[in-house]
């Protein structure tokens, strides 16, 4: 009687045979689909939908928001200014800026690169010679010579030393109505403004990742409106109080006199892309002067301007 299993224990005995069995099984069933669904993605025949990501640099980001903006500011600048006749041409009118304001003796050295067909050069020397003894300059770079001199631009905008500012797309005169100097035709109405200011202004962005503070004319003349469409885009239009070579084409000895004589706190303007001018050799005598009198270089970004 001992060995006679009761009907109960016969029971249990079965349900955990029976369980054991099924475990076995699912297990089994599910080592086969797993076989399965990977050979059929490395054969190709199942494939997974995957949501394409991409990434953007910060300049790319920059410029597609700027892209927006501009798109909404075009029409309302448009409307705002369309039945305006501008009643002043020239170079520094009213709200450009030409003079730092600094509490100290300062000197801001700006050098442009208009990428004109006779300027599309670098003075590597002279760029080499701020670089060795650490003078601080604002570099207004047009965009005729960013896209022919993109390596160079992407070497400056990397330098902290230097800060990148609009010289306009075309390099052109600033004009709602197409007028021009130096034989230079300048841009013929409020929406080519807005283009010639912001289109260069995205392309260094993707340099130097952030738009550009200021702005400057191509040939740095432009009319009243100009000066108010630049502002009511974001920018600071500079000019200068110091005309440092007259386009590269100043002696050596007018470069040195220029700067010797330039008032504390001046803008001076020099250009960078004619190497074979004699910029670089007026500079390099009058530096050394300047900075045994207390001048201390800055760039525009360093102090309010005015």
């Amino acid at each position: 009687m001992d060995n006679v299993q009761s009907p109960i224990n016969i029971s249990k005995k079965l349900n955990d045979k029976f369980y054991k069995n099924l475990s076995l099984v699912l297990g089994l069933a599910i080592v086969v689909l797993l076989g399965i669904f990977f050979q059929g993605l490395n054969s190709g025949w199942l494939k997974i939908e995957q949501k394409e990501t991409t990434t953007t640099t910060k300049a790319e980001n920059l410029a597609v928001n700027s892209t927006v903006l501009t798109t909404d500011l075009k029409q309302s600048i448009i409307e705002k200014y369309k039945d305006q006749i501008p009643t002043q041409w020239g170079e520094n009118l009213p709200g450009v800026k030409t003079k730092v304001k600094a509490d100290k003796p300062v000197l801001a050295l700006t050098f442009d690169a208009t990428g004109i067909e006779a300027g599309r050069g670098y003075d590597e020397e002279l760029i080499n010679y701020l670089i060795e003894n650490q003078i601080p300059a604002t570099l207004f770079l047009s965009g005729l010579w960013i896209d022919k001199n993109p390596e160079i631009t992407e070497q400056l905008a990397k330098n902290p030393l230097f800060e990148i500012a609009n010289l306009g797309t075309n390099h052109l005169p600033c004009s709602v109505n197409g007028k021009s100097v130096y034989g230079i035709l300048g841009t013929k109405n409020i929406e080519e403004v807005i283009e010639e200011i912001e289109n260069n202004a995205l392309k260094i962005a993707n340099y130097t990742g952030q738009k550009p503070k200021f702005y400057r004319a191509g040939t740095a003349y432009s009319d009243e409106i100009c000066i108010k469409i630049a502002h009511d885009l974001g920018y600071e239009m500079v000019g200068f109080n110091v005309l440092g070579d007259a386009g590269a084409t100043y002696s050596k000895d007018k470069v040195k006199q220029a700067l010797l004589t330039a008032p504390a706190g001046s803008i001076v303007i020099f250009h960078m892309n004619i190497p074979e001018s004699e910029t670089f050799e007026g500079i390099k005598e009058a530096i050394p002067a300047l900075k045994e009198k207390g001048i201390e270089f800055v760039r525009l970004s360093d102090y309010p301007l005015e």
